[in-house]
């Protein structure tokens, strides 16, 4: 074995970390009788060599070694080796993407050659499917499906194995291997799911009909039933109470008829078959939600059926669906929301704190809880984090229930910086926490961690607009330390703005940020004292002026915060409507949103305003809430933009979808984004 591997020149290659001359150790390792040994060299090879899926020089010198290793029955834990060269040379390139004048030509034609290297192998992964080792046989079909240049041939290997396997997990690989190979060769589509759908037949053991009906939703999703939700929600069912997957599901000739082969023993007392808890139900699960994509019904439907459920591990994987569910698509979430606050009361902790991290994100969205959250806030008996994200799921609700719970947070030593930020969702309801956010700001120490402390404290106090807290928010305005200090400046001031006239006698303070413009702090800092001052006093001489200064102003955010302080002011500020007009064709598509808004409301005239607002909607996604609000203040003069708000409202998919990661608060930004398209519309629908 390794016969050559001493003759590479590994120092002159380069992993993830440097000079590859560690990389036959690695390889070593990967061969030796020790599991410790095994391990550290697998983890070795996917943080080095083929680091977050990249592909180096050295990691293509590894290929005929990995192949090497995988062929000896005498290594162990083959299973994961096979599954790392799958992932080696398992990238789809296409043939634009190796254009040598590209930066990236290099990566590309490393790509490239490792699926060649890996797949002038692959042969060798064929012998595996009967391997006597599970691990390997459950990887191998994968690796023949992503990476054997004779698809034709592995879909009649892999039919046929499935007729004589016994493991319940591997049988259910080769089924989603054949999936892989319907959805990567549009000749053996046909066929593929011809074949899955003879999976589908009543007398197939559930798992296995699951497994199909996945695979058939990824790659046929035109031949699933009408009523798949509830054919999967049954086949979970029967799933759970099932005993081992016995039944043939195909024989040598791939027709998916052959005889019958019954389970090991140990498969059908439970132990590595179908049962309560079986552990490949939820990547099964997974799958299919993922497969239905915009069936929103569906899913609601299938998530509904998981969490009623008797295993508590499968409803808690069910409330994870839900958020990605809910996360990215509209629906009617009524009943999924309930099922789900009926999980609160679980002794799983798991899964009630699942739970209550899913309707803390809701906002709105979690008003079917609302008694299940209430009576989990008022049965708390601590501070532990799944109660105190119930409050504030139950405080973003304004249900007045979070009120006493909040009043006992606000005593802590340490202040629960989430359930004071949740204060203003109350709005009058909060005003019996008035005096405990006054008492807790009025303690604050002036120094660098100020704004973490009293952030949250001035937000609960601008919620209820707290006037009588005028002498505490000074106290911070006027202490706010040099760093970082503007941050929590600009906290106080939004919260004199929100006490309006009741801030009157901070009139010297906030007119003193509007002083010399070598003084000035920053543009939004100065935009946020305009518009406290405006608020306090109504004297728009003593804003205008810095204001259009800033409007003037060179970088494209002193603009944008002049813009919408001018906005905040209104008619009172048409003298400037001018200047706002000249940002209209601003090449910051930002900058051009929010002068139109600004010239609307200083205006009262959507003529200029409407048509900027409409091509803004379509070009930034990202600023629609600010649009629709706009449009909703418009009222009928907003008609022209009747049909982006229509079709926003029958748009599925959410405006604020990011791939890959998500904000605490977009479910409430998407919400309030419908809610201001159909106000929007009202009068001229």
């Amino acid at each position: 074995m390794f016969t050559g591997m001493d003759e590479v020149d590994w120092a002159s290659m380069g992993h993830a970390y440097g000079p590859a001359d560690d990389v036959p150790e690695l390889l070593r390792g990967l061969a030796s009788a020790d599991p410790a040994e095994r391990e550290a060299a697998l983890d070795g090879m996917y943080t080095a060599v083929h680091h977050q899926g990249d592909v180096y020089d050295s990691t293509l010198a590894c290929i005929p070694f990995l192949l090497e290793l995988v062929a000896s029955p005498d290594v162990q834990d083959r299973g994961a080796i096979v599954e790392l060269l799958t992932s080696i040379g398992g990238i789809d390139l296409d043939d634009d993407e190796l254009d040598p004048e590209d930066e990236e030509f290099e990566d590309a034609a490393n790509y490239a050659m490792a699926a060649a290297a890996v797949a002038a192998g692959a042969d060798v992964f064929v012998g595996l499917l009967d391997d006597p080792d599970a691990g390997v046989r459950l990887a191998a079909p994968c690796a023949l499906a992503m990476l054997h240049g004779d698809p034709a041939r592995v879909l009649d290997l892999l039919r046929g194995r499935l007729g004589r396997e016994q493991d319940t997990e591997v049988r259910l690989a080769l089924v989603e291997a054949v999936g892989r190979i319907a959805l990567r060769h549009e000749a053996l589509r046909a066929e593929s799911v011809t074949w899955l759908t003879t999976l589908l037949a009543p007398d197939r053991p559930p798992g296995l009909r699951l497994s199909a009906l996945t695979q058939l939703a990824r790659c046929a999703p035109g031949l699933l039933p009408d009523d798949v939700a509830s054919t999967a929600t049954a086949l979970l069912r029967a799933t759970d109470g099932a005993g081992a997957m016995a039944g043939g599901s195909g024989n040598g000739t791939g027709n998916g008829n052959g005889p019958a082969v019954p389970g090991s023993g140990s498969e059908a007392a439970g132990g590595d078959g179908e049962g309560p808890g079986a552990p490949w139900a939820d990547d099964l699960l997974r799958t299919l939600h993922s497969a239905l994509g915009d069936r929103v019904d569906d899913r609601i439907a299938l998530l509904a059926g998981q969490l009623t459920s008797a295993d508590p591990a499968q409803r808690t994987d069910a409330v994870w669906m839900c958020h990605g569910l809910i996360r990215a698509w509209r629906g009617p979430y009524d009943e999924v929301v309930r099922l789900v606050g009926a999980q609160l009361d679980d002794p799983d902790p798991l899964l009630h704190g699942a739970a209550v991290s899913l309707l803390e994100s809701l906002f709105g969205l979690a008003l079917p809880a609302a008694d299940a959250l209430a009576e989990r806030v008022r049965a708390a008996d601590g501070d532990r984090p799944a109660d105190r994200r119930a409050l504030v799921a139950l405080a973003r609700l304004g249900d007045p229930r979070a009120v006493p719970a909040l009043a006992r947070a606000l005593e802590q030593p340490d202040l629960p910086r989430d359930a004071a930020f949740a204060v203003p969702y109350l709005g009058d309801r909060a005003t019996p926490l008035v005096p405990a956010l006054r008492r807790r700001l009025g303690e604050v120490a002036l120094d660098e961690q100020l704004y973490d402390r009293a952030a949250p404290l001035l937000t609960g106090l601008a919620g209820v607009r707290a006037a009588e807290a005028l002498p505490e928010v000074l106290r911070v305005l006027r202490g706010a330390p040099a760093r970082g200090g503007e941050w929590v400046t600009e906290a106080a001031l939004r919260a004199l703005t929100s006490f309006g006239a009741g801030a009157l006698p901070a009139a010297p303070e906030l007119r003193a940020l509007l002083g010399d413009a070598a003084s000035r702090p920053s543009s939004s800092v100065v935009a946020a004292a305009a518009r406290a001052l405006w608020a306090a006093t109504g004297d728009v001489a003593g804003v205008l002026p810095v204001l259009r200064e800033l409007l003037a102003a060179d970088g494209p955010d002193e603009r944008r915060a002049a813009a919408a302080a001018l906005g905040a002011v209104g008619s009172a500020a048409a003298d400037a409507a001018p200047a706002l007009r000249e940002l209209l064709t601003s090449p910051e598509r930002w900058l051009r949103m929010d002068a139109a808004a600004a010239l609307w409301r200083v205006t009262g005239e959507a003529r200029e305003s409407l048509p900027v607002l409409r091509t803004a909607w379509e070009e930034n996604r990202y600023g629609r809430v600010e649009i629709a609000e706009c449009l909703a203040e418009m009222g009928p003069s907003a008609g022209p933009a009747a049909p982006l708000l229509r079709a926003e409202l029958a748009r599925p998919r959410r405006h604020n979808v990011l791939d890959g990661g998500s904000g605490s608060h977009d479910i409430e930004q998407d919400e309030r984004l419908l809610t201001l398209c159909r106000a929007a519309l009202r009068g001229h629908v």
